[in-house]
């Protein structure tokens, strides 16, 4: 039972000591307080650190289905009352399969229909909420009426009818978002119940001894089935650094308009549980772009945004429509879509970087000069490159170097919101490709000082830093930003208290990458982390520890 579940306190207002009346088959976790006049009806869940205290507006109802998640508040004005459902007042009335989640405060008077989700630390006061209403994070809905099926965008605040009547409509994908978490929670209520049950436990664990195996298997496979292992690594390094993770989704139409929308929240920490979300929103939308978030929810901002799938990658080949201009496409072969995509001509630092202008939802452009328009800076676009994925894009690129043999070919990447380029790289000179001429680079007949060429020898790495960060690295200074390090004890790691470490001012990723191991090594016993710096801006665009004590 829950902590404290009893009547209402005797006050000049109320003095009928009315008890809660909570159905058998609710679960009421005990570190819940419910007072006074509450109903609880069938299949509902309430759970730990949830406030409904009934002891000043009064009474409350909560309908069959609901679930009322961790930190919730409900409460009520002594003045003030909504009609129910079955016509009788009520200070608050919930409705059947409404979700009221994570430190969300409902405060009477107070209407919320069924089939609504009401979102983090979201407020619903003297207000009434229609049926199938989804209410996302941080929204205030205070003196209004919202019509049934709207939905109210994070950090709406919305006081006043003419804002409720101007809302949207629900999706069919956030119907189906609100009836998974009641799903969810149905199933955690049923899991709550039987662990109470010792009877209803053991055949449980027997059943989960004797296939802890193949559960292992199937998870790993499942999830394997979704997420890199690049990606796998990108969650565990937010949660290690104690950063929520959170994932969003756009179609094309809304993608191309930065228009992107919230999957399911994941509230866990647990790397599993988060990877097993995250498949889930791939899962759930697929044919459309999904991102993973990651969020400093102390600062209140994003740490990271990436793009972790495309609609091409759910084995659609895009469209082969021609046009006036020449456009290079991959064949779609399966063989091709590998890490090992290039055929040789592209230097492994190219194909990293080619893959990290995609995953950040920049495109990849070309442009070609022979020997004459090289001197006098005059290049000349190359075919423009229609791609989805990292395979398409090395093809497409070793075509243009194979159709201009002989000239130089560099690589563009472009950012299209702002509409400007963040790279510009040579792949190619006039006696080959840049990784196979690196040795002739110095015989070549033009000084280092009339073009921009990528690093592409030997990285002056000791091995302390893995080529995950290197390739960070190298993405970082391909498009602009500079790079820092910051280093703290095991004290100052837990108080957030970092020191930095010596300043660096080159752009050239072997003494980049020298000053960084420099700094590792000075600081051996500590954590360090690499950080990426938009000068311009003046934000940091990465955060990523790269050494523990």
């Amino acid at each position: 039972m829950a902590v404290r579940s009893v009547a209402a306190p005797p006050t000049p207002w109320s003095k009928n000591l009315a008890e809660p009346k909570i159905h058998d088959t609710a679960y009421v976790h005990s570190f819940s307080n419910i007072i006074g006049d509450v109903h609880i009806g069938s299949n509902v869940m309430i759970a730990p650190g949830t406030s409904i205290r009934a002891d000043e507006g009064t009474p409350f109802y909560i309908g069959e289905g609901s679930n009322i998640q961790d930190g919730v508040v409900i409460h009520g004005l002594e003045q003030g009352r909504v009609t129910g459902d079955d016509d009788k007042s009520y200070s608050v009335w919930v409705g059947k399969n409404t979700s009221l989640t994570h430190m969300s405060l409902i405060h009477g008077p107070a209407y919320v229909g069924e089939d609504c989700f009401i979102g983090f630390r979201s407020t619903v006061f003297n207000a009434r909420v229609g049926n199938g209403c989804i209410v996302m994070m941080h929204v205030l809905i205070q003196d209004v009426e919202i019509p049934p099926g709207k939905y109210i965008p994070s950090g709406a605040i919305i006081t006043n009818q003419q804002q409720a009547d101007r809302l949207p409509d629900v999706l069919d994908s956030d119907v189906k978002f609100a009836t998974h978490v009641i799903g969810i929670n149905d199933a955690l209520r049923t899991g709550y119940r039987c662990a109470d049950n010792i009877a209803c436990l053991a055949p449980i664990r027997n059943e989960q001894a004797k296939n802890s195996n193949i559960t292992q298997m199937n998870y790993s496979t499942q999830t394997g089935t979704q997420l890199s292992s690049s990606l796998a690594d990108s969650i565990r390094n937010l949660l290690a650094q104690g950063y929520s993770v959170g994932a969003e989704h756009a179609d094309a139409r809304r993608f191309r308009t930065g228009s992107w929308r919230t999957c399911g929240p994941i509230s866990s920490t647990r790397e599993s549980e988060v990877v097993a979300a995250l498949s889930a929103c791939m899962a759930d939308h697929q044919g459309e772009y999904v991102r993973l978030i990651g969020i400093d929810t102390k600062a209140k901002r994003r740490v990271l945004e990436e793009i972790v799938q495309r609609p091409g990658d759910n084995g659609s080949n895009g469209s082969n429509g021609s046009s006036g201009a020449k456009t290079y496409q991959s064949n779609g072969s399966g063989k091709v879509a590998q890490a090992s995509a290039s055929s040789g001509k592209l230097s492994d630092a190219t194909v990293a970087q080619v893959r990290g202008l995609l995953a950040q939802g920049y495109k990849v452009g070309t442009e070609h000069a022979d020997a004459r328009r090289f001197r006098t800076g005059s290049w000349q676009s190359g075919a423009s490159l229609q791609v989805k994925n990292e395979s398409q894009a090395i093809a497409a690129l070793e075509a243009v170097m194979k159709e201009y043999t002989g000239e130089y070919v560099r690589l563009i990447g472009i950012d299209p919101k702002a509409k400007r380029r963040i790279v510009e790289e040579i792949i190619q000179r006039p006696d080959g490709p840049v990784a196979q001429s690196a040795k002739s680079a110095a015989t070549s007949g033009f000084k280092p000082g009339k073009f921009k060429e990528a690093y592409t020898g030997a990285v002056a790495s000791s091995g302390i830093l893995t080529g995950k960060t290197i390739d960070q690295i190298r993405n970082l200074l391909s498009q602009g930003y500079k790079i820092g390090t910051e280093h703290a004890d095991p004290r100052r790691f837990r108080t957030g208290s970092w020191s930095s470490c010596a300043p660096i001012d080159s752009n050239r990723e072997s003494e980049v990458i020298s000053a960084l191991e420099s700094c590792m090594t000075e600081h051996s016993g500590d954590y360090v982390r690499l950080l990426g710096i938009d000068s311009k801006a003046k934000r940091r665009v990465l955060e990523e520890i790269i050494q523990r004590p």
